[in-house]
């Protein structure tokens, strides 16, 4: 088989390289382990033998991580939360509407996310070599309060070099290998730089994907073998046991070996699993839904999808909402994860909260079937990707149109936290502008109904609102309703007397 073609997705301010291989029944996209370079894979007859392997049943997907390969390197290596988009945008580059996510290795607890994420996508999770937490808790704990250690070290010293020890770990079985030990080396340097490799053994060590498996309601298929030396079998097997309670359709597959590596080993059992799974039958599921998402904060909250709101069950906590309607308050800016953090979990101290983010922003991204822009500091909503009426309202510029497009105060029922007074009070100061300018004219062209409407609107926002009750009162007592009119006047004495001003007399009022 020929290298295949190696073509650029864009996700956010990045370009990821993909390419797609086979022609079977069954679609795969292939999230990858922690460094590779997926058109220099191609170069190894031992790599090739798998994905010819593959390719026999199924039309492959591979794509190289934001910061390895021959992806963007230029920009931060992004978090579990941000890597979900760039499966999607290889996925919509590509024209693939719903496949089998296959995690191999670190890309498991992303491939946990995206299928929580975007459910109607994905037919089916493989999970190999993986598990939804790559660590123990009591192993990241261990490995939080102590110096790094010396196959650490070797690891990050040796990357790239012929002192390399990552075969030993990750394929023993090739480590003796003369021309697959010479030439993996050159491989290393081109899959990611050592000044990366840090950063990402920390990200790997504190992915943790295990909250957001009861959102996962596709077919999982577990493929481990059961002497892994770099990833524990036991890793899966929790997994295995999550998915089970939350009551999943899972299968798990443990096959002997000591490799980690796919093609390091016998290849065929795991192979044969992956092709069984994904070739069978698989449950009929939903079409992929394309509606606009459309958000709602002026009067109420509510989110709309195809014109129906979302249920609260898809949301699985008032976390997801706040977190959306804080991002709507950013009005398309970047809110930093500290504050998010600080917002959901109030003095709270855990050394988990950045996993509990991604699982809310793995909710508000399902919700929204993405338009949530996040990087390792920050997160932001995509205005592009989803119609917002408060974004909508500010590009109106008739006073007329201002004034009926205001359906009420900015997120109502989170009137006491102060993150939603500024923006309150600065919509609410255009509307009132709107509508008095709007008032005045109604005045000059003595239109009763329109003051009635326009004063009224006025005073249920700011009873203390002197100009409105004036224009109230001289219109109602013009159009001959004077027991409204005197009523209306009362009305504008009490709210007077309240601030200790002296009321116009009602006579004077003209």
């Amino acid at each position: 088989m020929l290298t295949p073609e190696v073509r650029f997705a864009r996700a956010s301010r990045s370009s990821i390289a993909y390419m797609t291989y086979g022609d079977g029944p069954a679609t795969i996209c292939a999230v990858p382990p922690m460094a590779q370079n997926v058109e220099l894979a191609w170069d190894s007859p031992r790599i090739t033998a798998m994905f010819e392997r593959f390719a026999t049943f199924s039309r492959q997907v591979a794509f190289d991580k934001r910061g390895t390969g021959m992806s963007d390197r230029n920009l931060d290596i992004p978090g579990i939360d941000e890597r979900v988009d760039e499966l999607k945008a290889v996925m919509d580059d590509a024209g693939i509407e719903r496949a089998y996510i296959h995690g191999v290795s670190e890309g498991g607890p992303m491939a946990i996310v995206f299928a929580a994420t975007y459910p109607d996508r994905v037919d089916g999770l493989i999970l190999e070599g993986t598990g939804a937490s790559m660590m123990s808790d009591a192993d990241r704990e261990l490995r939080r309060t102590t110096e790094r250690s010396d196959q650490f070290k070797a690891f990050v010293n040796g990357w790239g070099t012929p002192e390399s020890i990552t075969l030993r770990i990750f394929a023993p079985s090739l480590a003796d290998d003369p021309e697959f030990s010479t030439w993996w080396p050159t491989y290393e340097r081109q899959a990611a730089n050592r000044d990366a490799l840090e950063t990402l053994m920390d990200l790997i060590a504190e992915m943790d994907a295990r909250d957001v498996i009861p959102s996962v309601d596709c077919p999982v298929l577990i493929v481990h073998r059961t002497d892994d030396q770099a990833t524990p079998v036991e890793r899966a097997r929790e997994t295995y046991d999550l998915f089970v309670a939350a009551g999943a359709d899972v299968e798990m597959v443990e096959v002997e070996g000591h490799d980690h590596f796919s093609y390091a080993g016998d290849l065929e059992p795991i192979a044969a699993a992956i092709e069984r799974f994904t070739t069978g039958t698989v449950r009929e599921r939903a079409p992929v839904k394309t509606d606009r998402i459309s958000i709602r904060t002026l009067g109420a909250f509510d989110v709309f999808d195809g014109g129906e709101p979302v249920p609260t069950s898809e949301w699985g906590s008032k976390r997801s909402r706040t977190l959306l309607k804080r991002l709507v308050a950013a009005d398309g800016w970047p809110v930093t994860r500290d504050e998010l953090i600080e917002l959901l979990w109030p003095d709270e101290l855990s050394d988990r909260l950045n996993a509990r983010l991604s699982v809310q922003l793995s909710a508000v991204r399902r919700v929204l079937r993405g338009a949530v822009v996040a990087d390792r500091s920050s997160v932001r909503l995509d205005l592009d990707a989803v119609d917002v009426d408060v974004a909508s309202w500010k590009r109106l510029d008739d006073d007329a149109a201002i004034v009926d497009g205001y359906d009420g105060d900015f997120l109502p029922d989170d009137r006491y936290d102060d993150w939603t007074a500024p923006v309150r009070e600065a919509l609410r100061a255009r509307f009132v502008e709107a509508a008095h300018r709007e008032l005045d004219r109604a005045i000059g062209e003595g239109d009763t109904e329109r003051i009635d409407r326009l004063a009224r609107r006025l005073l249920d926002g700011d009873r203390y609102d002197e100009r409105a009750h004036v224009a109230l009162i001289a219109a109602l007592r013009d159009a001959g309703r004077h027991g409204e009119s005197r009523a209306a006047y009362d009305a504008y004495a009490a709210a007077m007397a309240d601030l200790t001003v002296t009321p116009i007399p009602y006579d004077a009022i003209a």
